[in-house]
């Protein structure tokens, strides 16, 4: 993360074979969005007061003093007055920071932003994909709008991802989102128990379709079909010999 933002001169460590600009240079006469504020260490975060006091620091394995001038926008999602009480962040630098303080709701109380915020995702992914234009369907926004969203903005952007990677069509449905998004709430439960004694072997069946799907999409990049279905890559690969996939 140092060297994100500060940049690094040539052999600073292993795998620095060339001199790199930092977020804060490149940012300079401009603006500076640290996202998570409230992650970033204690060793850093007096380095980043020093930057905001000064307007200057060096690159990492560097001595030459580099000035910037930047405005500074910072995002997170913890109470850092509690941090701060907490000893896990400086107090100095949460009042440096704090000089506007805007909060944001969360997406849940935001319910007329989601139509503004899908379109925006879907036309993102679906220009990645190179899926043509995409829409989603009337039923489909009914339930983005009443969800609760208690991952607020990522976790929706991760779900119309994976609606727009794995829909058959140009619309996406319910079908398309996450199974653990939409649960069962709109599945028709079969009266006739009988017909249970056959769902262990429906429900592998769906599981092997969507991971095949998920290696096509993913051009059989393991970790790539991995993050697509929302699992750690070593689940995957016992989903992948537990199907005979390997």
């Amino acid at each position: 993360l140092e060297s994100e933002l500060f940049g690094h001169e040539k052999g600073a460590f292993t795998g620095a074979i060339a001199r790199k600009k930092g977020r804060f240079e490149m940012a300079h006469e401009g603006t500076l969005l640290l996202d998570e504020i409230g992650e970033v260490p204690a060793s850093l975060q007096v380095k980043l007061l020093r930057v905001l006091e000064e307007m200057r620091f060096e690159r990492v394995g560097g001595t030459k003093t580099i000035a910037v001038d930047v405005r500074l926008i910072a995002a997170t999602n913890k109470d850092l007055k509690a941090e701060v009480e907490q000893h896990r962040f400086r107090k100095d630098l949460y009042f440096r920071l704090n000089v506007v303080d805007l909060k944001l709701s969360p997406l849940r109380e935001r319910s007329e932003d989601i139509p503004l915020l899908a379109a925006h995702f879907v036309n993102k992914y679906a220009r990645e994909a190179n899926r043509g234009e995409m829409t989603i369907s009337p039923q489909t926004m009914r339930f983005l709008c009443n969800h609760r969203w208690p991952g607020n903005v990522r976790q929706f952007e991760h779900a119309i991802e994976r609606a727009v990677l794995f829909s058959n069509g140009n619309e996406i449905t319910l079908d398309d989102l996450p199974e653990d998004l939409v649960g069962f709430a709109d599945l028709e439960i079969p009266m006739d128990w009988q017909k249970l004694s056959n769902l262990p072997e429906t429900l592998d069946a769906i599981e092997k379709r969507l991971i095949q799907k998920a290696l096509s999409l993913s051009n059989n990049v393991q970790s790539r079909a991995a993050h697509l279905l929302g699992i750690p890559r070593n689940n995957l690969h016992y989903r992948l010999k537990k199907h005979n996939l390997l």
